[in-house]
């Protein structure tokens, strides 16, 4: 296979120069033309036509800031997925989604991935050059599809794997906006009042050389120091924030924060929640697409995110290895709610993990839904009394001194 440079116009009337793979002149014209571009000129390439090809390529790939959505991967890999099932090649079906793609980074891809298959390389040893983009779930189904020669329908059930987990990242993202929004106002409120509001009242008071009671100071001295010192607040917070990230790197430290975070009211059972959808479905999904069970479990508990957790799945991998059953191991870890640990065994007996596996998911999936609402349902009156509170007693602070400038005027 030889190596043609070539100049060609895209759809937007700009030239672009390139050097392609082909075996002879004639296919790569026409290899060219389904990359969706008009060949102008094409002969066979020169080490400086390999050499500015690739600084061309570099300097594209600096124009686009950002990566690739993930709305913009589940619709890739739809499409793919019909334009192989279609009875296209898989060469072909990636250069129909190259034309069809606007200047981006998931074009730039593409592209790169079109260019090793070209040259003998698997289209998951492809995905695997890109881990920022196509993670080892996402590299290992597609290698799983092509070792079964079912790789539409590998593709078919990424996609619904990823657009279910986005529902569900959006679905707990979009139930905490209200609260958060609430505090924001809130906090800017009290702000407010502390920094502006509280030491122009304060200034009457010095004027009349009144005692101020011991919450009146206490007030002026918070707003005092917000106005004047609030740069100690914004240190005392990143460096708390910074503390724990940096404790968070130490696996140790880490695992003690979440079993912490496991043990908080509400929040704890949500993320125990969230952790046993995530590991159901990404579990269930890679079984059904001929992952190994074992390598499907190794990827599994990359995604968990919580170290305890995958403290867990590590010990049902280790047992599994040793020839004994996924229920049993769940069930020691104490992490696992006893109705999802009978359903796997259940699955396990009858010989249906992956489907059982699946029924979990969409069990805690909307168990999850239904512990956002009920947190947040406790957050509002929560919320509303913290607030209530602080604005009372800024209210009282402030009218105290009244009483006491009252005794000092009837004095004079």
């Amino acid at each position: 296979m030889a190596k043609f440079a070539y100049k060609a116009m895209n759809r937007d009337g700009k030239e672009i120069f390139g050097v392609i793979d082909a075996d002879s002149q004639a296919l790569a014209i026409n290899d060219i033309r389904n990359l969706g571009l008009f060949p102008t000129t094409v002969r066979e390439a020169r080490k400086s036509d390999e050499r500015r090809a690739r600084k061309q390529k570099k300097g594209l790939g600096d124009l686009y800031f950002g990566g690739i959505k993930v709305k913009q991967l589940v619709i890739m890999t739809r499409q793919l997925s019909t334009l192989i099932d279609a009875g296209l090649p898989l060469l072909r079906s990636i250069n129909v989604l190259i034309a069809q793609q606007k200047p981006s980074k998931l074009k730039d891809i593409l592209q790169e991935m079109s260019s090793d298959i070209q040259q003998g390389s698997t289209f998951s040893e492809a995905l695997a050059k890109h881990p920022k983009y196509f993670d080892r779930l996402y590299v290992n189904m597609v290698r799983a599809g092509e070792v079964g020669g079912m790789l539409e329908a590998v593709l078919n059930r990424l996609a619904i794997f990823m657009e279910r987990r986005q529902a569900l990242k959006r679905r707990v993202k979009g139930a905490m906006i209200y609260p958060i929004a609430v505090l924001l106002i809130a906090t800017g409120i009290v702000l407010f009042l502390l920094s502006y509001v509280v030491p122009e009242f304060a200034e009457v008071f010095k004027d009349f050389g009144a005692a101020l009671p011991w919450m009146t100071r206490f007030l002026i001295d918070v707003g005092d120091f917000l106005r004047f010192q609030y740069w100690k607040l914004m240190l005392y917070f990143n460096g708390t924030i910074i503390f724990f990230k940096i404790l968070s790197k130490f696996r140790l430290t880490k695992r003690i924060m979440d079993r912490v975070v496991l043990k908080m009211p509400l929040v704890g059972d949500l993320v125990t929640k969230v952790a046993v959808a995530r590991f159901s479905r990404t579990l269930g999904t890679l079984i059904t697409s001929g992952v190994p069970i074992l390598q499907s479990l190794r990827i599994t508990k990359e995604t968990i995110g919580n170290e305890v957790i995958e403290n867990a799945v590590q010990k049902v991998h280790d047992s599994i290895k040793e020839g004994d059953t996924i229920a049993a191991p769940l069930d020691a870890s104490k992490v696992f709610p006893p109705m999802v640990v009978n359903m796997i065994d259940v699955g396990e007996e009858t010989g249906s993990l992956d489907a059982m596996l699946m029924k979990v998911a969409d069990i805690y999936d909307a168990e999850v839904e239904i512990a956002v609402e009920t947190m947040l349902r406790l957050m509002e009156p929560a919320i509303i009394i913290v607030l209530g509170g602080i604005i009372g007693f800024i209210v009282i602070a402030r009218s105290l001194p009244i009483f006491t400038l009252a005794d000092v005027i009837s004095g004079q």
